[in-house]
Protein backbone atom coordinates (compact mmCIF):
# COMPACT_ATOMS: atom_id res chain seq x y z
CA UNK A 1 0.00 0.00 0.00
CA UNK A 2 1.35 3.43 -0.96
CA UNK A 3 0.57 6.68 0.82
CA UNK A 4 -0.68 9.45 -1.47
CA UNK A 5 -1.11 12.50 0.78
CA UNK A 6 0.87 15.54 -0.34
CA UNK A 7 1.08 16.94 3.17
CA UNK A 8 1.13 13.93 5.52
CA UNK A 9 3.77 11.75 3.93
CA UNK A 10 4.48 9.42 6.86
CA UNK A 11 4.22 5.68 6.20
CA UNK A 12 4.66 2.54 8.25
CA UNK A 13 7.35 -0.08 7.68
CA UNK A 14 6.29 -2.41 4.88
CA UNK A 15 4.23 0.21 3.03
CA UNK A 16 5.27 1.64 -0.32
CA UNK A 17 6.85 5.09 -0.59
CA UNK A 18 4.60 8.14 -0.70
CA UNK A 19 3.56 8.67 -4.32
CA UNK A 20 4.37 12.40 -4.15
CA UNK A 21 7.92 11.67 -2.96
CA UNK A 22 8.34 9.13 -5.78
CA UNK A 23 6.99 11.58 -8.36
CA UNK A 24 9.44 14.28 -7.25
CA UNK A 25 12.52 12.30 -6.31
CA UNK A 26 12.10 8.71 -7.52
CA UNK A 27 12.15 5.56 -5.40
CA UNK A 28 14.31 5.95 -2.27
CA UNK A 29 17.45 3.85 -2.00
CA UNK A 30 16.43 2.84 1.52
CA UNK A 31 13.72 3.68 4.04
CA UNK A 32 13.92 3.63 7.83
CA UNK A 33 11.34 4.13 10.57
CA UNK A 34 11.46 5.31 14.19
CA UNK A 35 9.50 4.80 17.37
CA UNK A 36 10.17 6.53 20.68
CA UNK A 37 9.55 5.05 24.11
CA UNK A 38 7.76 8.09 25.49
CA UNK A 39 7.44 6.73 29.02
CA UNK A 40 11.14 5.89 29.37
CA UNK A 41 13.35 8.01 31.64
CA UNK A 42 16.15 7.65 29.08
CA UNK A 43 14.11 8.70 26.02
CA UNK A 44 15.09 5.81 23.78
CA UNK A 45 14.48 5.94 20.04
CA UNK A 46 14.69 2.82 17.89
CA UNK A 47 15.22 2.97 14.10
CA UNK A 48 14.19 -0.04 12.03
CA UNK A 49 14.20 -0.98 8.35
CA UNK A 50 11.27 -2.03 6.14
CA UNK A 51 11.37 -5.53 7.66
CA UNK A 52 11.43 -4.01 11.18
CA UNK A 53 15.01 -5.08 11.88
CA UNK A 54 16.69 -2.72 14.35
CA UNK A 55 19.34 -0.66 12.52
CA UNK A 56 20.07 2.15 15.00
CA UNK A 57 19.08 3.21 18.50
CA UNK A 58 19.54 6.39 20.47
CA UNK A 59 19.49 7.05 24.19
CA UNK A 60 19.36 10.34 26.09
CA UNK A 61 20.91 10.65 29.53
CA UNK A 62 18.43 11.61 32.26
CA UNK A 63 18.44 14.06 33.87
CA UNK A 64 20.40 16.12 31.36
CA UNK A 65 20.21 19.90 31.07
CA UNK A 66 22.01 19.69 27.73
CA UNK A 67 19.89 16.81 26.38
CA UNK A 68 22.98 14.63 25.84
CA UNK A 69 22.13 11.88 23.37
CA UNK A 70 24.17 9.08 21.82
CA UNK A 71 23.33 7.03 18.72
CA UNK A 72 24.57 3.46 18.13
CA UNK A 73 24.20 1.03 15.24
CA UNK A 74 22.81 -2.50 15.59
CA UNK A 75 26.29 -3.85 16.40
CA UNK A 76 26.70 -1.36 19.26
CA UNK A 77 29.16 0.87 17.40
CA UNK A 78 28.95 4.56 18.27
CA UNK A 79 27.48 6.66 15.44
CA UNK A 80 27.04 10.19 16.85
CA UNK A 81 26.76 12.36 19.95
CA UNK A 82 24.23 15.21 20.24
CA UNK A 83 24.12 18.02 22.80
CA UNK A 84 21.85 21.02 23.22
CA UNK A 85 23.26 24.48 23.94
CA UNK A 86 20.73 25.45 26.56
CA UNK A 87 21.20 29.20 26.87
CA UNK A 88 20.93 30.44 23.29
CA UNK A 89 18.65 32.89 21.46
CA UNK A 90 17.96 30.15 18.90
CA UNK A 91 18.31 26.91 20.79
CA UNK A 92 21.09 24.99 19.09
CA UNK A 93 21.99 21.34 19.00
CA UNK A 94 25.58 20.31 18.31
CA UNK A 95 26.17 17.01 16.55
CA UNK A 96 29.50 15.17 16.47
CA UNK A 97 29.75 12.09 14.26
CA UNK A 98 31.97 9.14 15.18
CA UNK A 99 34.40 10.09 12.39
CA UNK A 100 34.84 13.57 13.91
CA UNK A 101 32.55 15.47 11.53
CA UNK A 102 30.70 18.15 13.52
CA UNK A 103 27.78 20.45 12.72
CA UNK A 104 24.93 22.30 14.40
CA UNK A 105 21.20 22.82 13.89
CA UNK A 106 19.17 25.67 15.44
CA UNK A 107 15.46 25.91 16.08
CA UNK A 108 15.11 28.90 13.74
CA UNK A 109 13.51 26.26 11.52
CA UNK A 110 10.40 26.28 13.69
CA UNK A 111 9.72 30.01 13.86
CA UNK A 112 7.57 30.18 10.75
CA UNK A 113 5.46 27.77 8.72
CA UNK A 114 8.11 27.01 6.12
CA UNK A 115 11.78 27.86 6.23
CA UNK A 116 15.22 26.80 5.12
CA UNK A 117 18.03 26.12 7.57
CA UNK A 118 21.60 25.93 6.29
CA UNK A 119 23.76 23.26 7.91
CA UNK A 120 26.84 25.25 7.03
CA UNK A 121 29.45 22.75 8.16
CA UNK A 122 28.05 20.15 5.74
CA UNK A 123 26.97 22.52 2.97
CA UNK A 124 23.46 21.04 3.28
CA UNK A 125 20.02 22.65 3.50
CA UNK A 126 17.11 21.50 5.63
CA UNK A 127 13.70 22.60 4.35
CA UNK A 128 10.94 22.20 6.91
CA UNK A 129 7.19 22.34 7.12
CA UNK A 130 6.15 21.87 10.72
CA UNK A 131 2.42 21.90 9.94
CA UNK A 132 2.87 19.22 7.29
CA UNK A 133 5.33 17.46 9.61
CA UNK A 134 7.72 17.00 6.69
CA UNK A 135 11.40 17.87 6.28
CA UNK A 136 13.52 17.64 3.13
CA UNK A 137 17.31 17.49 3.24
CA UNK A 138 19.39 18.68 0.26
CA UNK A 139 23.12 18.69 -0.47
CA UNK A 140 25.13 21.67 -1.68
CA UNK A 141 24.22 21.07 -5.32
CA UNK A 142 20.49 20.95 -4.57
CA UNK A 143 20.21 17.16 -4.82
CA UNK A 144 17.80 15.45 -2.44
CA UNK A 145 19.45 13.48 0.38
CA UNK A 146 16.40 12.40 2.38
CA UNK A 147 12.75 13.10 3.14
CA UNK A 148 11.70 12.90 6.80
CA UNK A 149 7.99 12.67 7.69
CA UNK A 150 6.29 12.53 11.09
CA UNK A 151 3.11 10.62 11.89
CA UNK A 152 0.28 12.97 12.82
CA UNK A 153 -1.06 12.62 16.39
CA UNK A 154 1.13 9.72 17.46
CA UNK A 155 1.97 9.28 21.15
CA UNK A 156 4.97 7.19 20.10
CA UNK A 157 6.45 10.01 18.00
CA UNK A 158 6.88 8.01 14.78
CA UNK A 159 8.90 9.12 11.77
CA UNK A 160 9.61 7.61 8.36
CA UNK A 161 12.82 8.46 6.49
CA UNK A 162 13.27 7.98 2.75
CA UNK A 163 17.02 8.07 2.02
CA UNK A 164 18.23 8.90 -1.50
CA UNK A 165 21.97 9.06 -0.79
CA UNK A 166 22.89 5.90 1.17
CA UNK A 167 26.43 7.16 1.84
CA UNK A 168 24.90 9.92 3.99
CA UNK A 169 22.69 7.56 6.01
CA UNK A 170 24.37 7.92 9.42
CA UNK A 171 24.43 11.71 9.17
CA UNK A 172 20.75 11.69 8.14
CA UNK A 173 19.93 9.58 11.20
CA UNK A 174 21.80 12.03 13.46
CA UNK A 175 19.84 14.93 11.93
CA UNK A 176 16.59 13.01 12.34
CA UNK A 177 17.23 12.34 16.04
CA UNK A 178 18.15 16.00 16.54
CA UNK A 179 14.96 17.14 14.78
CA UNK A 180 12.90 14.76 16.88
CA UNK A 181 14.33 16.26 20.08
CA UNK A 182 13.76 19.80 18.80
CA UNK A 183 10.15 19.13 17.80
CA UNK A 184 9.50 17.55 21.20
CA UNK A 185 11.12 20.51 22.99
CA UNK A 186 8.90 22.91 21.06
CA UNK A 187 5.79 20.87 21.89
CA UNK A 188 6.76 20.81 25.57
CA UNK A 189 7.38 24.58 25.56
CA UNK A 190 3.99 25.20 23.94
CA UNK A 191 2.27 22.98 26.50
CA UNK A 192 4.03 24.77 29.35
CA UNK A 193 3.02 28.15 27.92
CA UNK A 194 -0.59 27.06 27.60
CA UNK A 195 -0.62 25.76 31.17
CA UNK A 196 0.84 29.04 32.47
CA UNK A 197 -1.76 31.06 30.57
CA UNK A 198 -4.56 28.89 31.91
CA UNK A 199 -3.36 29.13 35.52
CA UNK A 200 -3.02 32.89 35.20
CA UNK A 201 -6.69 33.36 34.24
Amino acid sequence: MATDSKYLRFREAGESANVNNVARFGEPARSLFTTSKVFSLHHRITIVDNAENVIYRSETKFPSLHDKTDIYDAAGQHVAHIERKFFSLHERHFVTMADGTAFQISNELFHIVKDITNIEELGWQLKGNIFGLNFELYDGSGQIIAVISQKFLSIHDKYSIDIYKPEAEKTVIAILITLQHMVKDRQNASSAGSSSSSSGN
